[in-house]
């Protein structure tokens, strides 16, 4: 039931941070999502954590707050949306340590069921309280729903859930550091979104951090697997 919670609150807020801030602001603080998780996981968990990992997460850090740093100057809602995606990637955390904590007791196929049951709650009830409608849409608009409901949420959230079980929450949010990337090229070729400089500076600090957290992961898990 946390698990869905955190879910849906992670999409409410993450998705909401995108009306005030560019795509590319917003996806990259979502990469950050591995150092809460790293942070929850040594307590939670009880997760060795060595000093270069630490140093690791601490770039990806800091290249957020230099995306941060230049929205200030673009606008107030700029910084808002930041916020805003910062709060979403916390609860996105949360949704990933919950699903470890459970993930060995629970099939994942009733276990993401359930969890994506909830999540679509919490995002219905929003929606009734603020009146939003629920079926007035174009055409394009649930073409758009459906690929939404298919490719991040059966290809991308119920992967995550499945992996889960075998590798654990902090290196299945490592994985999400491709998508800012993916994302942000996107923005620009869709959305005609142009990327300044603090967002692409930012942006290769946060993902060198994260990359260089991933290697590490890496020649851990081959280390183990030779001995």
């Amino acid at each position: 039931m946390l698990a869905g919670l955190f879910l849906g609150l992670h999409f409410l807020f993450w998705m909401e941070s995108l009306v005030y801030t560019a795509v590319a602001s917003s996806m990259v603080i979502l990469a950050l999502q591995p150092l809460f998780v790293m942070i929850g996981s040594y307590f939670l968990f009880k997760e060795h954590v060595n000093l270069l990992t630490v140093f690791c997460l601490i770039v990806a850090l800091m290249g957020s707050i230099v995306i941060a740093w230049g929205d200030i100057g673009i606008s107030k809602n700029a910084l808002i949306g930041d916020g805003l995606s910062l709060i979403g990637t916390f609860f996105a955390s949360a949704y990933l340590l919950a699903g470890q904590k459970v993930s060995r007791k629970i099939d994942t196929n009733v276990y993401s069921i359930f969890v994506f049951f909830i999540g679509g709650t919490v995002m219905l009830v929003y929606n009734l309280i603020n009146n939003f409608s629920l079926i007035d849409y174009d055409t394009s608009d649930w073409t758009y729903f459906l690929l939404l409901a298919i490719i991040p949420t059966i290809f991308g959230q119920y992967i995550f859930n499945f992996l889960l079980k075998s590798i654990g929450a902090t290196t299945v949010s490592v994985g999400i550091i491709g998508e800012p990337v993916l994302a942000i090229i996107l923005a620009y070729v869709l959305l005609g979104e142009t990327i300044s400089s603090f967002q692409f500076l930012g942006g290769m600090m946060t993902l060198l951090g994260m990359g260089m957290y991933f290697w590490l992961k890496s020649l851990k898990y081959n280390v183990q697997n030779s001995k």
